[in-house]
């Protein structure tokens, strides 16, 4: 039996059994499924999506679903478009940029609408009547970046120690940080000092982090509603939303010293984590024509039931130096350890929204709008097994502590010129984080051109978005503070471009 083996032997003799739910239900998933941003047609991206006092456009059924009952006729949307992310990071005065290109179906849409006419049109009360079913985007998680650079306040390795001090007994539970850490090489036990780390940050270490996203949220509509003497539009849409995230992440740290007897060279952590969830929701809005000149509109978002399944891979991989072969393990300084696949079911609920919208409508000339949107980003809830009761409570708490409610603001306009339209829009989403510095609002700037004809209509939208905000390569829970231990942050400056085509008709 191994030194290390019989040190921990001596600990565990009075260690009771503990567990370590190790996924990714935390505070900024939270945050990430609960941002959303409308993106569904060319047109009224053009315009900053401020459709919730325009409708007769498929995205408006999933703003305000009072939008349906301006149909006059019945439509087909399809709008492909690109998306090119890039990030501009800094970290410990170093600065780092990364970028990611990719492609998707905004919207797919299929309104039906029985329109009265002639002698039915001026006897009956309800002018018209519609259905409308199809996909509209809420949110995209696309986007790399990365940032690196030299650290002496703290290892990243504290991550396993800590996990081990807390979980003493889960020392050989590859499934947890402890497990990694110490199958790993990179923490160990003696019974005069306790646990320790082998990596020195007060001498210096290199770090550096890359994360890979791809997925979004994608909202399956069923609207219906209708016009009321051409001065009310109502509308309800059921909503079953499919998320999906995908991230890699690995985490990098090297002995800035470059000395090759003090235990430690490099490790390397990897992540591969996939998020999956159906939800559903419902949206009911009205839209009111005051006069000719001026609508308004009035909306409700329940909150939206997740189902959620995650699956996650982990890995670390160091590079020790002696220290194995000092213990009499003389396999090499290298050592790789793989933790089992990790999958997990819970439930999340995302946060309610209030929407309250005006538009000024210049006859066939063109409309300017708004959209006034409050979220309350910190009643965002994860439900998890009764055996993790004490994690969800904590997990939840902590969104509590670190969110808050903000305001969306969308205004744009379009101008009319025969058959063609020209729009311009702009877009401040609210900083959702109760500390300001961790965060900003984000801002988004966009266009775009359109042509009518008969019963087909081409559209071209393109809208770019700017957000910062900061973030650490890993946290540290220690029960008291240690010294002067303490993790840099990393500020993230995206920035986010989305072009977009739709091709519609009438019939």
């Amino acid at each position: 039996m191994s030194m290390r083996i019989t040190n921990f032997l001596i600990l565990l003799l009075s260690a009771s059994a503990s567990s370590l739910l190790a996924t990714a239900q935390n505070e900024a998933d939270a945050l990430r499924f609960s941002t959303l941003m409308p993106q569904g047609t060319a047109r009224s991206m053009g315009y900053g999506s401020a459709v919730g006092a325009v409708g007769g456009d498929f995205t408006s059924i999933g703003v305000n679903p009072g939008g349906i009952g301006v149909y006059r006729n019945g439509e087909f949307t399809i709008t492909p478009s690109l998306k090119l992310n890039s990030s501009n990071s800094t970290y410990t005065g170093n600065a780092t940029a990364d970028n990611i290109t990719r492609f998707n179906i905004n919207n797919l849409g299929l309104v039906f609408t029985n329109a009265a006419k002639g002698r039915s049109y001026k006897t009956s009360k309800w002018k018209a009547v519609s259905f409308g079913i199809g996909i509209s985007r809420s949110a995209d998680f696309s986007n790399n970046y990365k940032y690196s650079g030299y650290n002496d306040s703290s290892s990243a390795s504290e991550v396993f120690l800590v996990n081990a001090i807390k979980n003493p007994n889960e020392y050989e539970n590859t499934a947890t940080f402890a497990g990694l850490g110490y199958e790993s090489y990179l923490i160990d036990y003696d019974q005069n000092v306790g646990y320790f780390k082998l990596a020195n940050h007060r001498t210096g270490l290199n770090q550096q982090k890359s994360i890979e996203e791809k997925g979004g949220i994608n909202d399956i509509n069923f609207s219906f509603g209708g016009n009321y003497e051409e001065k009310l539009f109502i509308g309800a849409t059921v909503g079953i939303p499919t998320l999906r995230y995908l991230r890699e992440v690995t985490l990098r740290e090297e002995d800035a010293t470059s000395d090759p007897t003090n235990n430690f060279d490099y490790f390397e952590y990897k992540e591969k984590l996939k998020v999956t969830g159906t939800g559903i929701n419902l949206k009911l809005g009205f839209i009111y024509n005051f006069n000719k000149y001026i609508r308004g509109g009035v909306a409700f978002h329940t909150p939206t039931f997740y189902s959620m399944n995650d699956i996650q891979d982990r890995s670390v991989i160091s590079n020790t130096e002696t220290y194995k072969a000092d213990l009499g393990d003389y396999s090499g300084p290298t050592t790789l350890v793989e933790a089992p696949t990790n999958e997990y079911r819970y439930s999340m609920i995302s946060p309610w929204r209030g929407v309250v919208s005006a538009a000024g409508i210049i006859g066939k000339h063109g409309f300017v709008s708004v959209d006034y949107e409050y979220v309350n980003y910190a009643s965002t809830r994860y439900y998890f097994d009764a055996a993790n009761d004490y994690f969800e409570s904590e997990v939840n708490d902590s969104i509590k502590n670190m969110y808050k409610g903000a305001y969306n603001l969308r205004v744009g306009g379009e101008a009319r010129f025969d058959i063609v339209m020209v729009r311009l829009g702009f877009g401040y989403y609210g900083n959702p984080y109760q500390d300001a510095t961790m965060g900003s609002a984000t801002l988004s700037y966009s266009g775009g051109v359109g042509v009518r004809f008969d019963n087909i209509f081409i559209d071209l939208g393109f809208v770019h978005s700017e957000s910062t905000r900061k973030e650490q390569p890993y946290s540290l829970a220690y029960d008291q503070p240690i010294g002067n231990i303490w993790v840099p942050k990393a500020e993230i400056k995206n920035s986010m471009n989305n072009a977009a085509l739709t091709f519609g008709v009438k019939f």
